[in-house]
């Protein structure tokens, strides 16, 4: 009869333990915390680059057959931030030779760019009126979606490899479209 008292109390024991651990743990809605909410985009610091591009490392890549400029990027300026965003600084080169120098970054998971400042004479001007544009698909010089599409983004995430993004860069198979894959995300 002593064995049975001695299980029930166990037993009382281990319930009534793991009702005050429940009743410790708390409800997350109380607590102002919805883990279900969309997380809220904050931007890290941005500094310009303290250099034009380096010409040992500029990559031209293809944009469409609608462009008439050409399109280059320098892949040591490559950052790939914590904040959620892929810097680098692109080269737009006019059918008549003109050069443009621009430090811009990419989101991957809204699909959206900023121009955070050009070359100018030189001298790296930052833009005071940046903001975060939606990336145009169907344009002729897209060349935003290009680099976000064929190298910088993993479909709507970062792409976190500096290596793989120079790969991806390969004028010999970059095409500027999400890459084919087989079931398991390998081609």
């Amino acid at each position: 009869m002593t064995l049975i008292f001695k299980r029930i109390a166990i037993y009382i024991f281990v319930l009534s333990a793991c009702s005050v651990l429940l009743a410790c743990a708390g409800d997350q809605m109380q607590s102002g915390l919805d883990p279900f909410a969309p997380s809220v985009f904050k931007e890290g610091a941005t500094t310009m680059p303290l250099n034009p591009p380096n010409k040992a490392t500029t990559v031209p890549f293809y944009v469409s057959q609608q462009t008439v400029f050409k399109f280059a990027i320098d892949t040591s300026s490559i950052l790939i931030g914590a904040d959620g965003v892929t810097r680098y600084i692109v080269i737009l080169t006019s059918p008549n030779g003109n050069d443009q120098v621009q430090y811009e970054g990419i989101r991957c998971d809204s699909f959206q760019w900023r121009l955070y400042g050009t070359l100018e004479n030189g001298i790296w001007k930052e833009n005071p009126l940046s903001t975060w544009l939606e990336i145009k698909n169907n344009t002729a010089n897209r060349y935003q979606a290009a680099l976000a599409q064929g190298a910088l983004c993993n479909f709507n995430s970062q792409e976190r490899s500096i290596k793989a993004i120079v790969k991806s860069l390969n004028p010999n198979g970059f095409t500027g479209q999400t890459k084919p894959t087989n079931s398991f995300g390998v081609m």
